[in-house]
């Protein structure tokens, strides 16, 4: 009766343990937490005081701990190399094996951190006929294992080795993903690095307008991120501002240092650099496909009184209104033969005052966010240390040959035009 009560006991504990094992398996953590919570269930449910869980890697050959529980003195990780002869037995061993010295040689080799004398029940991790890792049990609560515990581990064994397989898929989907992750960051920085020396090479024409093109790429990418645009769409910007002008290679150098207004043929071919530029980079196959309608429509305005399509309204695509702004604002800002640079507080009035015939009140809302934000940076040192501690990782909106000398009230006072502007004459109702 003893002997009865006693199976019924064990009985009971393996079905409590395999109650448990679902949500065990099924638990969102790291899966090293994973394998000691199923070893505490597998130790409950077969009586072990000692035991480890291996994962099996085919090149090389090696058994190498996930976790471990009990033993006095268990290296991290253990690791137990083995011999095709080795990964054979194991992979064809029906069940869960009770360990003697014969059996041990058969399935463990001795070259490894840990010795296998240690572990009297091993049971290999197979999905289907491959093999993917080991339970191994060391002292047991009684004085040996019996049949009953072998039975319960086999039926534990099946789910541990789907448990193990699918940690090592979603572990290799990782390291692919970080892999392609920092691939694709080499090639955006190889992207970059190229696209800036076109844009060096755009802006050679004359001394007024060095950096101009890559200024303006800058000043877009900002403008996007101040409208939530994310990283890629930011990327893209940035990309699109060091092309925009590249029809400019074709326009005749000396109309770029004129000191007076261009005429009527000037003109045509100064404007014509657009034209030029999207059929130059049409054939070009690059990962941001709006660098095309950027080249060929920054000039454009929502009045229509751009070039060179006259487009109005909704029919100029958000990053290409973008760009029209920081175009215009870096223009404004830089010195011209036939001009002084404007100050940041008169190019803001006058990209406020343009808005929204020429330039999308949204837009100029976000490059005035920016430039709000480099203003509070630069209106006492004190706060600007605290400002850059605060935000280590964001760099300044304005080119360092751009004095900020605008203060926060005045930029809000600006907002606050524009917001008129673009409300006023409106009818609400409720």
């Amino acid at each position: 009766m003893a002997e009865i009560k006693n199976k019924f006991r064990k009985l009971f504990t393996t079905f409590e343990a395999l109650s448990d094992l679902g949500p065990a398996l099924t638990a969102e953590r790291d899966f090293a937490q994973t394998a000691d919570e199923l070893l505490r269930l597998l130790m409950d449910a077969i009586g072990a005081r000692e035991s480890a869980l291996f994962r099996f890697c085919d090149k090389p050959a090696v058994l190498t701990s996930v976790a471990s529980r009990g033993f006095l003195s268990f290296p991290s990780p253990a690791v137990i190399p083995l011999l095709p002869s080795h990964v054979h037995a194991l992979t064809t061993a029906r069940g869960p094996q009770l360990l003697a010295a014969e059996s041990r040689r058969t399935l463990l080799s001795s070259n490894g951190n840990f010795p296998p004398d240690l572990i009297q029940l091993a049971a290999p991790l197979r999905v289907g006929q491959k093999l993917v890792g080991m339970l191994a049990f060391g002292q047991p609560d009684e004085s040996h294992y019996g049949e009953e515990e072998v039975h319960g581990l086999a039926m534990f064994a099946h789910y541990v080795a789907l448990a193990v397989q699918n940690s090592g898929l979603t572990e290799s989907l990782s390291n692919r993903v970080a892999e392609n992750l920092k691939l694709m960051a080499s090639v955006h920085s190889f992207y970059d690095n190229a696209l800036e020396a076109f844009a060096v090479a755009i802006d050679a024409k004359h001394i007024n307008i060095r950096g101009h093109s890559i200024r303006v790429g800058r000043y877009a990418a900002f403008i996007g991120e101040a409208m939530g645009m994310g990283a890629s769409e930011a990327s893209a910007l940035r990309a699109s501002g060091y092309l925009h002008d590249i029809g400019k290679v074709a326009v005749d150098r000396r109309l770029f240092g004129k000191p007076s207004a261009l005429n009527e043929a000037e003109f045509k071919e100064m404007a014509d650099h657009t034209i030029v530029g999207s059929e130059i980079v049409s054939g070009v196959q690059f990962p941001w496909p709006q660098v095309g309608e950027v080249v060929r429509s920054h000039h454009e305005r929502l009045d229509g009184s751009g070039y060179p399509d006259h487009l109005r309204g909704d029919e100029l695509a958000k990053h290409v209104r973008i760009m029209g702004l920081a175009d215009a604002f870096d223009a404004m800002t830089s010195e011209r033969p036939y001009r002084q640079p404007l100050s940041i507080g008169e190019a803001l009035t006058e990209v406020v005052k343009m808005s929204p015939t020429h330039f999308d009140p949204e837009t100029v809302q976000a490059l005035l966010v920016q430039v709000r934000r480099d203003a509070v940076a630069s209106c006492s040192p004190k706060l600007s240390a605290a400002w850059i501690k605060s935000q280590p990782d964001k760099p300044k909106f304005l080119d360092d040959r751009v004095m900020c000398a605008i203060a926060p009230p005045d930029v809000d006072q600006l907002a606050a035009v524009l917001h008129h502007k673009t409300t006023r004459n409106r009818v609400y109702s409720n």
